[in-house]
């Protein structure tokens, strides 16, 4: 059985992460779900994703100052590259991925 990495560890990686900051109480935030999953479906071979519910982790909202709901922040080895709130489609998430999915390439 393989172990439960921390927040810490999946975003330190070399692979991409995208991070999305929710709530459970928030309309937008439940909007985002299936373009995620979506989104997944997609990129599965060039970024993960994983969810991170602002109410059950506030030292994780807080250490990366999160004021709004959903806040999608990308990190490859623990580097923020990309940070936006709001509701964004699957399309304008994906053109974020293979763009640093290219530079990943590139260096």
């Amino acid at each position: 059985m393989e172990q439960k990495k921390t927040f810490q560890e999946i975003i330190n990686r070399d692979q991409l992460t995208l991070v999305d900051f929710f709530a459970t109480w928030c309309g937008p935030c439940q909007m985002m779900q299936p373009i995620l999953q979506e989104l997944s479906s997609r990129i599965s071979d060039r970024a993960s994703i994983i969810k991170v519910d602002v109410d059950r982790a506030p030292e994780a909202a807080n250490a990366f100052r999160i004021q709004g709901v959903p806040t999608l922040i990308l990190f490859r080895r623990g580097e923020i590259l990309w940070r936006q709130s709001g509701v964004l489609n699957a399309n304008q998430l994906e053109d974020v991925i293979n763009k640093f999915s290219v530079e990943t390439v590139k260096n």
